[in-house]
């Protein structure tokens, strides 16, 4: 098996190779990748979970896309300008492009997702647009005005905000309209089918509005309960593609020696997921700052890193990813320490009983394979060892969604992508007014510091860059001493794929991308 440093050192061969592009584009062929798990829905802004935004990003588009260093780049948006105050954007609109039914995209369907659409169903849009008025200026061209500057927006318009169409859904329960089951969108595959259980199939879309693409015929992302036999189709051929949830990180390291496959951990720059235990702080003990204290001193984010994610990960010490520009390192130290955390139970009067037990409690684990019911046993045996019984839960992906965004839990583990300024991913989180029962990725543990509300309010809007560290250093030294939640890992995320797969990753989305410059070599 190779080591970690050569596996990356790899990982870093295929992206360059990729980049490389052998040959020209061929039109024609099938994509055969893995999903896992089956996602409970794709219709964009309402279902946001990892295995749903695959298939929803090659349906659905947004204004912008990003390079791997988050400059943005024309997309259903030709052209932009940001007048020099900062509080007007002007965004000229392609005037070729259609939704999959023929009818024509606009202004207004761009007014109605971002002035309505969004705000209602999506759990971190509310957090960005509703500080601008998107108003319609001709058929093609629509303005976002701000009241104060808020620097963060130019980087909203990706995978998060795809356009919906307008004809469809303005007026109607956007959560029960009958055009989720078969999404409409003006990307470069259509929706053709969901055989329940088995697979997603999208076909081209012949009249999409880039000449000569999309390259490939079709994309079936199948979904393939048992792990071993995700990762034998992948070394077969049988399957091109697979990332995130779909192969344990033993069958990666593995694959990765094979000549007919590659690797790359890039792609994920947008979205720098961060791995975390989110606690229920309404119910007891976890409204008590000692408890949460004293499970984060019980934990070896070590462990995390080295044994349960086998080194595709880094330590995480707070909510911002050490990849943003606002990361803060001189926070509270909750390097594992039992004696520490043994005290603040003992402060609290959790006394162990003649079994050893102080408490118990339940954790919801994220139902997605292997490596997290590994890093959920690994919790519960951690905790055990300060006298904190856990209860494990298992779900289903839906039934993980429903619980989590109904506040139905005491523990649940999840990552969640944080970007790299804080007003775009992180903030939902623990803002005291973004408690949104019923809608997931947003403050279900109830968090609640005006401190760190002001500190987050006044960060979006300053220019001034300094003073923007200055207030998010605050917020996380206070996050983090408060253990809002615990804080486990940054996430390494590997894409596998066959080398006959080009252009797979060629964006800060990664396989997130629309696919449409996609293409099978012979």
């Amino acid at each position: 098996m190779k080591k970690l440093a050569t596996l990356v050192a790899t990982a870093f061969i295929g992206a360059t190779s990729m980049a490389a592009a052998q040959d020209e584009p061929r039109h024609g062929g099938t994509l055969q990748s893995v999903l896992w798990p089956e996602p409970p829905g794709i219709m964009t802004g309402i279902y946001t979970q990892s295995s749903a935004l695959r298939p929803t990003t090659k349906i659905f588009e947004s204004l912008l896309t990003y390079d791997f260093n988050l400059n943005p780049h024309p997309n259903l948006a030709s052209s932009w300008d940001i007048s020099p105050d900062g509080l007007k954007y002007t965004f000229k609109l392609r005037e070729n492009v259609r939704w999959h039914d023929g009818e024509p995209f606009t202004a207004d369907d761009v007014v109605f997702t971002y002035g309505d659409y969004l705000l209602e169903v999506h759990p971190r849009a509310r957090t960005v647009f509703e500080r601008t008025e998107v108003s319609k200026v001709d058929d093609y061209t629509v303005t976002f005005d701000l009241k104060e500057p808020f620097a963060p927006l130019i980087r909203s318009f990706d995978l998060c905000c795809l356009i919906v169409p307008e004809h469809l859904y303005k007026g109607t329960d956007y959560r029960e309209n009958p055009n989720n089951l078969a999404p409409i969108g003006t990307g470069p595959f259509k929706f053709d089918e969901w055989k329940r259980g088995e697979y997603i199939h999208l076909v081209r879309n012949e009249n999409y509005w880039v000449e000569g693409q999309p390259y490939l015929d079709d994309i079936y992302y199948r979904f393939v309960p048992d792990a071993a036999s995700r990762a034998l189709a992948l070394e077969t051929g049988q399957m091109h593609l697979a990332t995130q949830n779909d192969l344990e990180v033993l069958d990666t390291m593995r694959l990765v020696e094979m000549p007919h496959l590659d690797m790359t951990t890039k792609g994920w720059e947008w979205g720098s997921p961060i791995v975390w235990i989110e606690m229920n702080l309404r119910k007891e003990p976890f409204n008590d700052k000692r408890f949460r204290k004293a499970m984060s001193y019980a934990l070896d984010r070590n462990f995390f890193r080295d044994v349960v994610f086998q080194g595709m990960a880094s330590v995480a010490t707070g909510p911002v990813h050490s990849a943003s520009p606002f990361y803060e390192a001189d926070v509270t130290d909750y390097s594992q320490n039992l004696d520490k955390a043994k005290v603040l139970l003992d402060e609290m009067g959790l006394t162990p009983d003649a079994n050893g037990v102080r408490t118990t409690v339940k954790l919801l684990g994220l139902p997605y394979g292997e490596v997290w019911n590994r890093a959920a046993e690994y919790t519960r045996q951690a905790l055990r060892e300060i006298g904190v019984e856990v209860i494990l839960e298992p779900s289903d992906p839906a039934g993980w969604a429903a619980r989590t965004r109904d506040w139905d839990f005491e523990m649940t583990m999840y990552y969640l992508t944080t970007m790299g300024d804080p007003a775009l991913g992180v903030t939902r989180t623990f803002l005291s007014d973004n408690q949104k029962q019923g809608v997931l990725f947003t403050n279900h543990a109830g968090y609640s510091n005006a401190q760190v509300d002001e500190y987050f309010r006044k960060a979006a809007v300053s220019v001034d860059e300094n003073e923007r560290r200055e207030l998010y250093s605050k917020a996380q030294k206070i996050l983090v001493d408060d253990a809002a939640v615990l804080w486990l890992v940054e996430l390494e995320w590997p894409t596998v794929f066959n080398t006959k797969l080009k252009n797979a990753v060629t964006t800060a989305s990664g396989p997130n991308g629309s696919f449409a410059d996609t293409w099978l070599a012979e």
